[in-house]
């Protein structure tokens, strides 16, 4: 594979993320420079930067069920973990933050498998969470359990409901559970959507799913700010205070990472990609 140089100016996202270069190869990184809370809007994936990939690589973004992307931009630095802090919506174009929020110090890792359905380099996951899925291929090669309470990109949960065993004419289906993830597997048996009223049907379930959270989240963050006395003009634009901080951050030790980045494991150890310094 020929490497892959940035082309783009960096830093591409100055406001809201660092890249970390560690003094050991193959252990670039992300961090978050702001504060933001749950659902918000962290980055676009606009065009451009991004462009339409001609085939996918360890290095593109799945955006559809043939489509992929090239992000062209420093996104391309934010690890996989099997808890990830943000969440590449492709149906929105939107990167937003995980349900936990995001800190200043944190670092910025999505779900790999939320976004590709079949992965051309798969990996041992280092993420070291608790729930680590361990080795990471996409979601096709991936259990309905392993898979559980993690959110799922609306492509890829369709391409899941096609591979379930068919009975009768029946097969299991996947339904937004009862905290608005839409990504938990059911053990209800449903018929199989057939028509374009029905692929309808499962949209609007889904994005109705979606509005539940965003809503919870942002009355629960209203009531936290009101409670704490913070003035909601300190939020704007969707970031918060913390949206100037320094460019140079000192790297938390619960940020530091034991070994190779997620892409570095998935194709950059042969030095596919580099950090411009």
């Amino acid at each position: 594979m020929a490497p892959i140089k940035p082309h783009w100016v960096q830093p591409s996202h100055p406001d809201v993320q660092e890249v970390i270069v560690n003094e050991a190869e193959f252990t670039t990184k992300s961090i978050s420079k702001v504060a933001l809370p749950p659902f918000a809007l962290f980055a676009k994936l606009e065009f451009p930067p991004c462009t339409v990939a001609a085939e996918p690589t360890y290095a593109t973004v799945q955006m559809g069920r043939d489509r992929h992307l090239n992000l062209n931009s420093d996104l391309l630095y934010i690890n996989h973990s099997c808890e990830p802090s943000l969440m590449f919506d492709t149906a929105s174009m939107n990167v937003i933050v995980g349900p936990k929020g995001l800190q200043p110090g944190d670092e910025l890792t999505f779900f790999y498998p939320s976004t590709e359905w079949h992965m051309a380099q798969p990996f041992d996951c280092l993420c070291g969470a608790p729930s680590c899925r361990g080795r990471t291929a996409g979601a096709r090669d991936m259990t309905a359990k392993q898979l559980e309470g993690l959110w799922l990109n609306g492509h890829i949960r369709a391409l899941l409901e096609e591979q379930q065993p068919v009975a009768n004419g029946t097969a299991t289906g996947h339904k937004a559970s009862e905290n608005g993830a839409n990504s938990r597997p059911s053990t209800t048996t449903n018929t199989i959507p057939t028509t374009t009223a029905d692929q309808t049907v499962l949209a609007l379930r889904d994005a109705l799913a979606h509005a539940e959270k965003v809503v919870d989240a942002a009355r629960l963050a209203l009531v936290s700010y009101q409670a704490n006395g913070s003035p909601c003009a300190s939020f704007q634009n969707g970031r918060g205070s913390d949206a100037a901080a320094p460019a140079t951050i000192q790297e938390p030790v619960g940020a530091q990472r034991r070994g190779p980045t997620s892409r570095e494991l998935s194709g950059e150890m042969g030095g596919d990609t580099s950090v411009l310094g």
